[in-house]
């Protein structure tokens, strides 16, 4: 696996070229370009904020609802897109495929990177939402990069993987947006963590979005240090993941140009 990073880390030309070109399409006429990154997050948290805040009443520990959302819509929305993109990217640029060769995980990678940087204006957002609800950030928001770190880490690990698959098994394209879809709510985005029952928590915090998502709000919103128990288990699972996925990549990484 080493090898293939070093092999990859000499294609950084390349893949900066092609991060660039996806943000640009992304945009490009569009009336409010990268407003939208902004807007749906924020959409989504207006929606929740009057579903989950005036009619479920979910408790937020005193913070305000619109806050507490956001702050895992964000990073959810970056998860999401990125696995929206980044799953058939091989796909939609088959024609590069079949023509030259250069390592393939360049198209997943880019579609991550060009959605972190849609994470990153959004992230505006909310930093102007901790001004105005007047919320004081402790040192221990210094573990956020460590946090994206871990997300991204897993982030690829399934973009290498279903992107693989999705050359072979179409399927997976309809079954993405489903799953995306049922897997928020496995997750504690729009509710908190202390909402799951304590003989279930083993096995929910078996999903890496759960930890981190949960370790996002401890360090920036209750200025508490992230659980060792909870983000331990996402970098573990995250980390192995990554390490089979990107294996399985480049096993038939060799293949693609015959089947697309």
């Amino acid at each position: 696996m080493l090898k293939n990073l070093k092999i990859l880390c000499s294609y950084h030309e390349l893949l900066a070229n092609i991060t660039l070109r996806d943000i640009k399409a992304r945009y490009k006429q569009s009336l409010l370009g990268t407003a939208w990154a902004i807007i749906q997050p924020l959409s989504l948290m207006l929606i929740f904020t009057l579903v989950f805040s005036r009619f479920l009443s979910v408790p937020t520990s005193g913070l305000p609802y619109p806050l507490f959302a956001y702050c895992a819509l964000l990073p959810w929305s970056f998860f999401a897109n990125s696995l929206t993109f980044a799953i058939p990217s091989l796909i939609n640029n088959g024609n590069l495929v079949t023509k030259i060769y250069f390592p393939r995980e360049i198209f997943p990678l880019a579609s991550v990177m060009s959605c972190f940087f849609d994470f990153l204006i959004a992230a505006i957002l909310f930093v102007f939402m901790m001004f105005y609800y007047r919320v004081h950030l402790s040192y221990y928001v210094f573990f956020t990069p460590l946090i994206i770190f871990i997300q991204i880490l897993f982030t690829l690990g399934i973009s290498f993987f279903a992107s693989a698959v999705i050359v072979f098994f179409r399927d997976v394209r309809y079954i993405v947006p489903l799953g995306l879809q049922l897997w928020m709510f496995a997750t504690p985005v729009v509710y908190p963590t202390s909402l799951v029952p304590a003989r279930y928590l083993p096995v929910y915090m078996l999903n890496p979005m759960a930890g981190i998502m949960d370790s996002y709000r401890r360090v920036i919103l209750f200025g508490e240090p992230p659980s060792a128990l909870y983000l331990g288990t996402a970098f573990l699972i995250s980390a192995i993941t990554f390490s089979c996925a990107y294996g399985f990549f480049k096993k038939v990484e060799m293949k693609f140009a015959d089947v697309i």
